[in-house]
């Protein structure tokens, strides 16, 4: 398919010049990646393919960038879906394997994807559009091809590269334990300005 959109027709082309891999590495061009080789995965079913490309950075933001049959998805959906579960669920099972995870500890997704950058691209023979702006994948199987890819890729990496994955999990759990102090430090103000507006005057 050409994505034939007034201002879209060349961006397509120009990430996939090197495929999905070199675009991870031009994404992070500017920032300092936590680990030095892009992680890449790949997998598929019957006529559906699924490719992800991921590398995490020392900051704070996450940047997921995602294609059905080369049309950029700026919405996201069923294969951004499944490849969120895939990566919470593997980190977190991972994280409890090699004990860096207590057994009742859980990292969440949003602290997952603290400074992960990620492309991902399907195919797919009836890929189905919706949203608003017709940039949002709607096929559900997506979702369960993606997951299952991930989750069976991303556990074969991690014990292949048991410091890398230490390193990002523990990344996670440093965006977690910030993100607890936050919301006490919250609670806190908004209990002490209660207390405040409730003492008597004079």
């Amino acid at each position: 398919t050409v994505d034939l959109r007034p201002g879209r027709e060349q961006e397509d082309d120009m990430c996939y010049e090197g495929g999905i891999r070199e675009f991870v590495t031009f994404l992070n061009k500017s920032k300092d990646p936590l680990h030095s080789d892009v992680i890449y995965m790949s997998g598929a079913r019957e006529d559906s393919m699924a490719e992800v490309a991921m590398q995490y950075n020392d900051g704070y933001s996450e940047v997921m960038v995602s294609f059905a049959n080369n049309v950029h998805t700026p919405e996201g959906g069923m294969h951004e879906e499944g490849f969120k579960r895939a990566l919470t669920n593997a980190l977190n099972a991972y994280g409890r394997k090699i004990k860096l995870l207590k057994d009742d500890e859980k990292v969440s997704g949003e602290d997952c994807r603290e400074g992960l950058t990620a492309v991902i691209s399907v195919k797919l023979t009836d890929a189905q559009f919706e949203g608003q702006t017709k940039t949002k994948l709607g096929n559900s199987e997506m979702r369960a091809l993606v997951d299952a890819m991930v989750s069976e890729k991303l556990m074969t990496f991690f014990e292949e590269n048991p410091q890398v994955a230490r390193t990002i999990i523990e990344k996670a759990q440093t965006a977690a334990r910030a993100r607890e102090a936050a919301k006490k430090a919250r609670e806190m103000t908004r209990r002490k300005s209660a207390l405040d507006s409730a003492s008597l005057p004079g």
